[in-house]
């Protein structure tokens, strides 16, 4: 019998890398190749040195243009060999040529329902809005900020009173649930970028009035 292979991440991190800490958290089946981050100073380099996961710095205040920090990033994505790159907290735009190259390959947890409010500040364009349903969404990455084919979504409530602090940490509660699970499908085949940009699953129960759609595994 054929042994199934370890599938490889590369994690891309800017910040504390608290949904990188939720992957390493959920033990998934995987290996983590390196965690990178464009930031010299993100918390989040300390915590995968901590379990002794190889990091490295592409910082892109060294370079000129967007196209040579891309360039950068590429080659030392490469050098780990991955097969699936993870954006957890990367804040970057990524140039179209960089992302085309990873198509299917990377994915981003992006905190709003998308394809409500892509971009910045998204709690406090929710609160400002005036939604009663909030949450957070993995999703392929594309050429287009936020506009890549969804993987996931998981919902929560806007309570009366809201600050933008309390939205959001509520939020990422369920970003920490979602994104370990969506890696999870992915590395076993369950769920993959079809060619024509839509997102096709396998054994995954697609339920409905949940508020984590698809429903997550058992145990999640």
């Amino acid at each position: 019998m054929l042994l199934k292979r370890v599938k490889r991440l590369v994690i891309l991190i800017s910040g504390r890398g608290s949904n990188m800490e939720a992957i390493l958290d959920a033990r998934l089946p995987v290996e983590i190749a390196a965690v990178i981050s464009n930031e010299p100073a993100a918390r989040g380099l300390s915590t995968a040195q901590e379990h002794a996961i190889p990091t490295a710095v592409v910082p892109h205040r060294a370079f000129a243009a967007r196209d040579d920090f891309d360039a950068a990033l590429a080659m030392e994505i490469n050098r780990h060999q991955p097969d699936l790159i993870v954006l957890a907290g990367f804040m970057r735009v990524l140039t179209e040529e960089f992302v085309t190259r990873y198509t299917g390959r990377m994915i981003n947890i992006h905190p709003s329902l998308l394809p409500a409010f892509p971009g910045l500040h998204t709690h406090r364009r929710a609160l400002e809005a005036g939604v009663r349903v909030h949450g957070c969404t993995v999703h392929f990455v594309t050429p287009g900020v936020d506009s890549g084919p969804i993987i996931a979504q998981a919902a929560v409530p806007v309570l009366p009173g809201d600050s933008e602090d309390a939205l959001a940490a509520r939020v990422l509660t369920e970003e920490h649930r979602i994104y370990p699970q969506a890696i999870r499908w992915w590395c076993d085949g369950r769920v993959k970028l079809g060619a024509d940009d839509s997102v096709v699953f396998e054994q995954v129960a697609l339920a409905h009035g949940a508020l984590h759609s698809p429903g997550l595994d058992e145990n999640t």
